[in-house]
């Protein structure tokens, strides 16, 4: 039986569900849902996470492209080109700059298919494949539950030439190691700020309905601002917690995660640091120039944006602060010694 680096990554629970191993292991000996709860090693129909090692022809593809193996920088602000506000006429989260540049490449071939998610009433996603300018637009606004967005390309890379995707950071940090060693198909990452996401159950059950007192069905939008969780209600009311109160609930990856702003992408895209309603972006890459270049006539640009770069990295190190020691101590109990802080 072979030993993969998945496998220790899965049984600490630090596994992100990215879903990149899912899409790129070629005997097709990984499956992803939301937790590994019952693994066999020759019969991946009990799976709901987790990599079946008779099944596995010893490759190691997997752990080539694992963010958790990869690693993370100290230092996720050192490729950004530049800095600025965006907004869109589309109603996203914020300015809708993410959905409104996917669109534009779709509808200009650049692209051939993003792959993202949808949501529906109850903040349950759906993972998705999106090959027109005017359906991607369900994607809009932000989840803040997960899925494995990665795990969606395997039948893209059999269909098109020129994938984008669009995902949090872990998402965005999987696609890039795909990209880089086992499938160039992939053109544009476009990454998403995130501190943390949570189960749908979690988010539902707990989150929404106990601490907050709320029906799920009722709530139109979910943010992170001002030290607080808030819930945007049908009513047009606003409810909030403090974030201390959702916090420890968010998936457990996520308290060993050092990646705020998707260092890994092309094009970073976020709220914070940008007005209401505006969206702050982040250039990475020669490939991220040259595609919002594409778009941005399908946008409203704001120079200098406030409260600009200074608040997106007081966040950042704040979740650097807050996970990197748990990433750590993982990594010393990994068999292998490739991961880490660099």
């Amino acid at each position: 039986m072979v030993h993969p680096k998945i496998l220790e990554v899965i049984d600490y629970d630090v596994c992100t569900a990215c879903g990149a191993c899912v899409s790129a292991c070629p005997a097709g000996a990984i499956v992803m849902n939301k937790k590994a709860e019952v693994r066999d090693p020759d019969n991946l129909e009990l799976y709901t996470k987790g990599a079946a090692p008779n099944v596995c022809e010893g490759c190691y593809t997997c752990g080539r492209i694992c963010p958790v193996v990869d690693g993370y920088f100290e230092d996720e602000f050192a490729n950004v080109r530049s800095f600025f506000g965006a907004k869109s006429d589309i109603e996203g989260q914020d300015g809708g700059a993410t959905t409104a540049i996917a669109s534009k490449l779709l509808e200009l071939g650049e692209v051939d298919c993003f792959v993202g998610i949808t949501r529906n009433d109850k903040w349950e996603t759906e993972l998705e494949v999106f090959t027109d300018s005017e359906q991607i637009k369900r994607a809009k606004g932000t989840k803040y539950t997960y899925d494995s967005v990665l795990s969606a390309l395997r039948d893209p890379f059999e269909k098109y030439d020129k994938i984008g995707v669009i995902g949090v950071p872990c998402q965005a940090h999987g696609a890039r190691l795909i990209s880089e060693n086992v499938n160039d198909k992939i053109v544009v990452i476009i990454g998403l700020l995130c501190m943390e996401s949570f189960y749908h159950d979690v988010m539902s059950e707990k989150i929404i309905k106990e601490i907050m007192g709320l029906n799920p069905e009722d709530v139109v939008k979910f943010d992170f601002a001002k030290g607080k969780f808030w819930a945007y209600t049908k009513d047009g009311e606003s409810h909030s917690v403090k974030i201390p109160e959702v916090g420890p609930h968010a998936r457990n990856p996520c308290h060993h995660c050092c990646d705020y702003t998707s260092v890994s992408a092309d094009i970073s895209i976020g709220s914070v640091g940008a007005p209401d309603g505006w969206n702050s972006v982040l250039i990475r890459t020669d490939e991220g120039e040259k595609y919002f270049k594409m778009a941005e006539d399908e946008l409203e640009i704001m120079d200098d944006p406030k409260p600009g770069m200074d608040l997106v990295k007081k966040l950042a190190t704040m979740k650097h602060n807050n996970n990197s020691q748990h990433y750590l101590e993982v990594c010393e109990k990994f068999s292998f010694d490739e991961c880490g802080i660099r």
